[in-house]
């Protein structure tokens, strides 16, 4: 909290533009899609798993989305593709619980299964809307706020009431904290890993469809890279990478950490290499200081 906040007084200090409301605006929407990943990802840390599939899931269901809706629709296309996402995080589910799988393994198997996918159904080419009415998600506006950044404002939410004020919440922590311990308690362990499973596949995929909605375009690979983004995000935000503690609101805040620190390179004129330097650092950072607070508990 207090590098972000330092952050932003040397931004604003340094460029007036940095405080201005468009400004705002633009740093919650581009970072809406990865912003609603790692909400998902967050409930799947916590857990003690990981989830490498994201990526994958988010280029096929804006791939699923356009195409549908080039057939029946915006509406029964957008809640395809992310019923399609549901289904594919309960598949991920199922090799890590049923077939005792590392998540590590099954979820980078999957990325594979799900990007060959998204090759097949598309043919390896961009894929573009038919008319308007599936752009509104990712193009228009209410009360002067995008689309993107009320669906990520209800992301959260949802995702922050389910981990912090409902039981299954508890079991969430309670099996990345300590699997055995909960087993013994009577925490179905299997069933709340798969189903965190089910809640990142839906989230990849509702971040998909809204990429897809802002530039009316679609195509295999366009998720590559945000699996380890999302990781990032939330470990930058506070979350254990060794599980059983964590929490949507610091994800949240390392997402909008890193969003920070694009825009103001941005504003500032400097180099995007740079940038990735800065974002390693912190989250080397924010790992070891983790792994130390562990260590003397």
């Amino acid at each position: 909290m207090g590098i972000f906040v330092a952050l932003c007084v040397a931004l604003a200090i340094a460029s007036p533009s940095f405080l201005t409301g468009q400004n705002i605006r633009n740093i919650l929407d581009q970072n809406s899609a990865i912003g609603i990943i790692a909400c998902g990802e967050t409930l799947v840390i916590i857990s003690g798993s990981f989830d490498l599939s994201v990526g994958a899931i988010y280029a096929l269901a804006g791939l699923i989305a356009i195409m549908l809706n080039n057939r029946i629709g915006p509406v029964p296309a957008v809640l395809v593709a992310v019923l399609s996402g549901l289904v594919l995080g309960s598949l991920n589910g199922a090799f890590v619980v049923f077939g005792r799988i590392h998540s590590f393994i099954a979820t980078l198997a999957s990325q594979y299964i799900f990007n060959g996918l998204a090759l097949v159904i598309s043919g390896g080419l961009i894929v573009t809307a038919k008319g308007t009415g599936f752009l509104v998600l990712g193009q228009n506006r209410w009360l002067g706020v995008n689309f993107t950044i009320w669906i990520l404002a209800a992301v959260v939410v949802i995702t922050g009431v389910l981990l912090s004020r409902t039981m299954w919440g508890r079991y969430v922590f309670a099996a990345g904290g300590n699997a055995e311990a909960a087993r013994l308690s009577g925490i179905r362990v299997g069933f709340t890993r798969g189903s965190v499973f089910a809640v990142s596949g839906a989230c990849a995929a509702l971040a998909g469809v809204i990429a897809a909605s802002r530039v009316g375009t679609a195509q295999a690979g366009t998720g590559t890279g945000l699996e380890l983004a999302g990781i990032a995000t939330t470990v930058l935000g506070g979350t254990s990478i060794f599980g059983g503690e964590g929490a949507i609101w610091r994800t949240v805040l390392g997402v909008l950490l890193i969003g920070v620190i694009g825009n103001g390179f941005d504003l500032l004129g400097i180099s995007a290499t740079y940038q990735q330097i800065v974002e390693g650092v912190l989250i080397i950072m924010a790992v070891t200081v983790d792994a130390y607070t562990r260590l003397r508990r």
